[in-house]
């Protein structure tokens, strides 16, 4: 009597590994051992899942300490935003708070420029929020904060806009409507492909962005007594999704030191 030796076909293949790649760790050695020849063999390499590094000790982050309240977190939107990533990303940190009123000689000695935000990877400290940010999403691709390149300049004028408003001491300079244009075409945007700037996910753009706009509603609201117009309800609703987030609660500076960190901006 013959017998017939069935393959399976790649769809299965694919379907049982991703079922694999979902099962705890200690079982799925014996998962695979129940998995016909084929998949075990040279071709089955195309369908193993892929396993991505994580952390496995908490990665050392220096940031800005508070002005205002001992040991506690300063008002750096790029510190935060490499803060909001790691959150994200659920990857453990170790918070290294400085003081950039008198930078301790252990910080000079890794930053020479004397600033922040700086990160410690794979022995070796990196310095600037672009970089960091990148790297990050290159060594622990998942969960992606990829944002698409044709999404990642969106409401990237915002910041520069609203600094140069705030720092204005002409009312007719046309620095406020300049700041009223950026957040208009914002909110059109959001309108058409949000809630997000990469549709219905977060995003790397939006992490930078939040910040800077958590800085424009407490600097322009004490300073200048602005708020950004009731009008404008898709970056409203933005703004409020992504301030009660979890990991912005958690790596926010206090209203204090947003305060007292933009008044040498305003007062010159």
């Amino acid at each position: 009597m013959s017998t017939a030796r069935i393959s399976p076909s790649a769809t299965a293949i694919s379907a049982t590994f991703r079922h694999i790649s979902l099962t705890p760790p200690s079982r799925r050695a014996f998962l695979i051992t129940l998995l016909p020849p084929l998949v075990i063999g040279r071709r089955a390499r195309n369908y193993a899942p892929k396993i991505y590094s994580k952390a496995s000790e908490p990665l050392e982050v220096c940031a800005k300490e508070s002005l205002t309240t001992p040991n506690k977190l300063g008002d750096c939107p790029f510190t935060q935003r490499v803060l909001l990533t790691l959150e994200e990303k659920n990857l453990p940190y170790d918070l290294k708070l400085v003081d950039l009123r008198n930078k301790p000689e252990w910080f000079l000695n890794v930053s020479p420029e004397g600033k922040v935000p700086l990160i410690k990877l794979e022995e070796k400290w990196i310095p600037d929020s672009d970089v960091i940010t990148q790297a990050l999403e290159e060594k622990f691709p998942e969960p992606s904060l990829a944002t698409p390149p044709e999404k990642a300049a969106v409401g990237s004028k915002i910041f520069s806009t609203f600094i140069g408003f705030l720092k204005s001491k002409d009312t007719s300079d046309g620095t406020e409507q300049a700041l009223l244009d950026q957040l208009t075409d914002f909110n059109s945007y959001l309108g058409k492909n949000g809630p997000f700037i990469n549709g219905e996910v977060i995003s790397a753009a939006d992490l930078s962005l939040a910040p800077k706009l958590y800085h424009l509603e407490i600097a322009l609201g004490h300073y200048k007594k602005w708020s950004i117009p009731d009008s404008l309800t898709y970056v409203k609703s933005y703004m409020k999704t992504i301030f009660s987030r979890e990991s912005f609660i958690k790596t926010r500076a206090i209203v204090e030191d947003v305060i007292e960190g933009w008044r040498p901006k305003v007062e010159g």
